[in-house]
């Protein structure tokens, strides 16, 4: 999933994209409601993490502002505000959750992990292509019994893949998706990435289900056999 943390403070912001990171999530962390709502007009994410006091624009104004866009991916709120009524005004705003500040880290994930299975796609706590699974948990990939490791960042290439299975995406698209803000991936690392992803999915007898679209870019299908999923 790629993830929008916003949070005005550098000292809790940094060890809440650490962890984000480390777990396999894409994470744009920024400071400020200003930034925040232009990546949002820019960017499409599958979760937003929002502090609800942030200067100039709130997060809970950034929340409604989104929903009344029609936007629908899940929003959780982290505050110090922990009233009944606070909870209620941040869930009548559009919010999915909310979490108290400070967050517990191990909470924290447990939270958004809890969001990111509103996806069609999710079976139990994995990510699923006919019997290919992907496990986010530990960053597994499985097919026929075999379970092999992969990176951080080779998961996050997968779950892009499997998200958005038989479309053709280009490579413009992934190096988004996958590249946090500001940072700009060297000319072959996306070359490189699918090399080394086609690699672990040979190890379970997957290697051909990544397409490569000539002048445009890649696409995860499945055998034939498997159409039916």
């Amino acid at each position: 999933m790629r993830i929008l943390l916003v949070e005005d403070d550098p000292e809790q912001l940094e060890p809440l994209e650490g962890v984000l990171s480390e777990a396999g999530y894409i994470v744009d962390g920024v400071e400020d409601g200003e930034t925040a709502q232009w990546l949002l007009s820019k960017k499409d994410y599958d979760l937003l993490i929002l502090d609800w006091m942030l200067p100039t624009i709130s997060g809970l104004s950034l929340c409604r502002q989104y929903r009344l866009l029609g936007k629908t991916a899940p929003v959780l709120m982290l505050t110090a505000k922990d009233t009944t009524l606070d909870k209620v005004t941040g869930l009548d705003a559009g919010a999915d959750d909310y979490l108290v500040k400070p967050a517990d880290l191990i909470e924290l994930l447990a939270r958004v992990r809890a969001l990111g299975r509103r996806s069609p796609q999710w079976v139990g706590d994995s990510l699923s292509v006919a019997d290919l699974q992907l496990h986010l948990s530990n960053l597994t990939v499985e097919r026929n019994q075999v379970c092999v490791e992969l990176s951080p960042r080779e998961a996050q290439l997968l779950e892009y893949l499997m998200r958005h299975r038989n479309q053709v995406l280009t490579r413009e698209q992934i190096e988004e998706a996958l590249w946090e803000w500001g940072r700009e991936p060297e000319s072959n690392a996306l070359t490189v990435l699918v090399r080394k992803l086609r690699h672990r999915l040979q190890l379970v007898g997957a290697v051909d289900w990544i397409k490569t679209v000539y002048g445009m870019g890649y696409s995860l299908k499945a055998p034939d056999n498997f159409n039916t999923y």
